[in-house]
């Protein structure tokens, strides 16, 4: 803890630019995701099994959600709990002028966009230089007593001595960021973009947000593996922070993503403004619930869930699921999930694979004639999202299946895993409070 006191205590000596104010632009685009496991990854490795991936994957995905939980049952703010190295998904950002390329880790369990910063007193290995303000001609401080400072939570602002505005977040397994909150150009590589307005600029196929608000972290610790390929992470999050709300009107509040299988050699695609809405056949959309206790986080309804012939309700009105593209397994509460797994073993009618080292709840042996069940998961206001094998099995081994579904094993914490959402498009109008789903091949969209 001393050593963290001397790098906070020296962050607040240095010294601050001018204030620069942000500025609305109007534009819509779309930027490509990458799963880190998929062939298009830098962190794919062609000699790791299917097996090993799905594991780790899996692994992986119970640590995201004990951080969901700690947060969630300790009223903590998610930022001081939800670790960003445990995300599943990546994408380019170029940030300052001259631009600088930065993969990072697309969170929308995760508010504050950040990076890792030189002079660096302390940070986690990365194949690509650390940003340096001082090499940008853009960047600025944002200062102690501004509007922007006031947004992090309080237990997470610090103050320099010439009023600059410091951060400080602790994630659930003693990893940390330590640094300084700045404005600077960041830009997105977009192949399709609108643009509408004299304040957003686009080149070689960039789009460019003149004055974004960023973490810069001079003291940084992933005690999770990154393999020195991501340098940051890129919020995607409800608070007020996250880059969503930053871009705010100028891209509707609206912003959308079609999830490609992991061993697709295409890209996903994160979507903004126009771009992001979904129309037509077979759109459904249910209420967005964001909680006042829990801004960074996207609520929906699950009113019920259909096996089969079989249908159970959850007899809930608030708000019970979170959504999140971060988190690989979907997560039921146990008096949900208790209904939900006897109805799929009574349904599928063959014998559990017992594995005390498997991270799932229910594995069976594949055979060539098994009748995989009708699943559908009931959202309030009439959207009923039927979900395939695809979105629900996971191949575990050459003749083992998986159900991607486990029991969160505590009340009141659920979550909408990725693999779920597999080949929809999953729109979130923050202004309209709507999420909407679309069934979508995502590879040709």
């Amino acid at each position: 803890m001393d050593s963290l006191v001397f790098v906070i205590l020296t962050l607040c000596s240095l010294s601050s630019p001018p204030f620069i104010k942000s500025i609305n632009i109007q534009t819509s685009f779309s930027v490509d995701l990458i799963h880190r496991d998929s062939p298009m990854s830098p962190f794919h490795n062609p000699s790791t099994s299917q097996f090993n991936l799905i594991k780790k994957a899996a692994f992986r995905s119970n640590s995201r959600l004990s951080r969901f939980s700690l947060s969630l049952l300790s009223n903590e703010s998610p930022e001081s709990i939800i670790l960003p190295n445990n995300g599943d998904y990546l994408m380019r950002i170029f940030i300052g002028t001259p631009p600088i390329e930065k993969l990072v880790i697309a969170d929308t369990g995760s508010d504050l966009t950040w990076v890792q910063c030189s002079p660096c007193m302390n940070c986690f290995p990365q194949n690509t230089p650390f940003y340096d303000t001082t090499k940008s001609s853009t960047f600025s401080n944002v200062l102690c007593d501004s509007h922007s400072c006031t947004l992090l939570p309080k237990e997470q602002q610090l103050c320099g001595k010439s009023n600059e505005c410091f951060y400080s977040y602790h994630y659930g397994d003693r990893s940390f960021s330590i640094g300084e909150l700045g404005f600077d150009s960041i830009s997105f590589g977009s192949s399709n973009s609108t643009l509408q307005g004299a304040n957003s600029s686009a080149t070689n196929g960039n789009i460019t947000f003149p004055k974004s608000i960023f973490g810069c972290g001079y003291y940084n610790i992933f005690t999770s593996d990154n393999s020195g390929k991501a340098s940051g992470l890129v919020g995607l999050g409800a608070g007020p922070l996250s880059l969503i709300s930053q871009l705010g009107d100028s891209i509707g509040r609206k912003f959308s993503y079609c999830l490609v299988p992991f061993a697709s050699n295409s890209t996903s695609k994160l979507r903004f403004g126009s771009k992001a809405i979904i129309t037509g056949e077979g759109v459904v959309s249910t209420p967005l619930i964001i909680k006042s206790s829990m801004p960074t986080f996207y609520y929906v309804n699950l009113e019920g869930v259909t096996v089969g012939q079989k249908m159970f309700h959850t007899g809930q009105t608030d708000g019970n699921i979170i959504i999140d593209s971060g988190t690989t397994l979907t997560y039921l509460e146990p008096p949900i999930f208790d209904n939900f797994i006897t109805s799929v073993k009574e349904a599928i009618g063959i014998e559990q694979v017992e594995d005390s080292s498997s991270p799932f709840s229910y594995c069976f042996t594949y055979k060539p004639d098994i009748n995989f069940p009708h699943i559908a998961f009931h959202f309030t206001g009439g959207a009923n999202v039927t979900l395939e094998p695809k979105n629900m099995l996971l191949l575990y081994e050459s003749n083992l299946l998986c159900l991607a579904v486990v029991s969160s094993n505590i009340e009141g914490v659920s979550i909408l895993g990725n693999v779920a959402q597999i080949d929809f498009q999953v729109e979130y109008d923050l202004g309209g409070k709507k999420l909407s789903f679309v069934p979508s091949d995502c590879a040709k969209n």
